[in-house]
């Protein structure tokens, strides 16, 4: 039973995974997605914490507390508890559990992309408010102001692609300054667009020459655009011309005829459908099913100045992505994201993205439900991986410590706690083994995952 879940609901199930709804700890183990509803008061979603902790301990098998249930009633069973628990003082005292905020007014830059749904939508939503925190979210023109304005400390935190925390660290195209993801912000949720004058040309053996943009060099859709393309025996250095183009200038490039198409983020895949420009050759999920796309980022320096006032912007981006991560509530999310501070985008492309039925562009109507998905936990084997591609493509030089980098920056740990104290399941551990294209990924084998690829750039 996830603490988030009604713990005087008699038909919740007390499975026998971790989380309580699944049968086994494998069924559990694959379907890692947040499955929590929230509730509509802060101080009702932390009486459900306790009272959920409670329930545990007094009825640990499934019959006896759904017998009990049936029996009383959910207000008689709250009721019996507090004779003995004192929930209410003990809501008290977990909600005044994060310590006082050293700064409760801050900054968080974004790019304005459904990759950052929850950035976003935690200011409209209130997920900032709920932690005490006056949050005033900055949309920001592209991924290198980004990385300036938050190392400068204009930005207290932000919003940046998986792999830019990683580069900053360790000193990629900037001085190496300590940075840390505590979540994720979206799996899946990119795409492959072409111009249409490419309509007829769905074999990538046939883009030699192309022109294909991607946000920037250190980027999970550099890094997909790339193996993608090895994959189909295409050089990305050497047989297309690779460009760093900010996503909202994206759509006008494609229909000036600078570039020949682009891996996006799916809000802009879907502007240039909806513009009449483009078409979806393929959504990035059809690359790498479950794959990182964009972070939220801060400093080291931040943490230790502010822990309190970072685990409450923790807290709030776990709560919203929590709440994202529910289909139903996709529809509102994207009238929520839609206006000219955030997206500036019509409702209708958002709800596209969000909702997974779709425009392909080439006539037909497509049905994805897991196009785009949020999950927050920062696994470190994402991690891994990124620093496999960095050292494919020359980004890094030299031997790389992998598992080291990977938990300094991918927080794991920490998340897992603030998962666990806001009644989430976090995974019980930071690596996993997934597949690109077919091809399976062992995290404990980086070295030898670099080494069989047969393009890649020279050492």
């Amino acid at each position: 039973m996830s603490t988030f879940d009604n713990p005087f609901d008699p038909n919740r199930r007390l499975g026998a995974c971790s989380c309580g709804q699944h049968d086994s700890e494998a069924s559990h183990a694959a379907s890692l997605r947040l499955q929590c509803d929230i509730p509509e008061t802060e101080e009702k979603r932390y009486e459900g914490v306790i009272a959920s902790a409670v329930m545990r301990q007094i009825f640990p098998q499934q019959a006896t507390r759904r017998a009990f249930l049936q029996s009383v009633g959910a207000s008689s069973a709250l009721a019996a508890l507090s004779q003995f628990f004192p929930i209410k003082t003990a809501t008290e005292v977990f909600a005044q559990g994060a310590g006082n905020l050293e700064k409760t007014d801050l900054k968080v830059g974004f790019i304005p992309i459904t990759c950052a749904t929850p950035i976003i939508m935690a200011d409209p939503l209130g997920f900032y408010k709920k932690q005490g925190l006056n949050v005033e979210v900055v949309k920001t023109a592209g991924w290198a102001v980004i990385r300036d304005k938050t190392i400068n400390k204009e930005y207290d935190a932000s919003h940046m692609l998986a792999p830019m925390p990683i580069a900053i660290s360790l000193g990629l195209g900037s001085q190496p300054i300590p940075f840390t993801v505590p979540a994720i912000e979206n799996i899946n949720g990119q795409g492959i667009t072409l111009a249409m004058k490419h309509k007829d040309k769905r074999d990538p053996k046939d883009w030699k020459g192309f022109k294909l943009a991607i946000p920037f060099d250190y980027s999970m859709h550099n890094y997909l655009l790339r193996y993608y393309l090895a994959e189909h025996g295409i050089d990305p250095d050497t047989d297309v011309q690779l460009r760093s183009v900010p996503p909202p200038e994206m759509v006008a490039n494609l229909r000036a005829d600078n570039i020949d198409g682009f891996l996006a983020p799916d809000n802009i895949c879907q502007r240039a459908i909806y513009d009449g420009v483009g078409f979806m050759h393929i959504l990035s999920k059809e690359i790498w099913d479950g794959h990182p796309c964009c972070s939220f980022a801060a400093s080291k320096e931040f943490i230790t100045n502010s822990p309190n006032s970072f685990a409450a912007l923790t807290r709030a981006i776990v709560d919203a992505t929590a709440y994202a991560s529910k289909a139903e509530n996709r529809k509102s999310i994207a009238e929520a994201i839609a206006p000219a501070a955030y997206l500036n985008a019509p409702p209708v492309v958002l709800e596209q993205v969000l909702t997974g039925t779709y425009a392909d562009g080439l006539g037909g109507i497509k049905q994805d439900p897991k196009r785009v998905d949020f999950d927050p936990f920062p696994w470190q084997s994402f991690a891994v991986w990124m620093m496999t591609q960095m050292k494919r493509w020359g980004q890094i030089k030299g031997d790389v410590d992998y598992k080291g980098v990977a938990e300094q920056i991918y927080l794991a740990t920490d998340t897992g706690k603030v998962m666990k104290e806001m009644g989430l399941t976090p995974p019980t551990t930071a690596y996993k083994s997934f597949a690109v294209m077919g091809k399976t990924f062992d995290p404990t084998k980086p070295e030898e995952y670099v080494a069989s690829f047969k393009i890649k750039k020279a050492s």
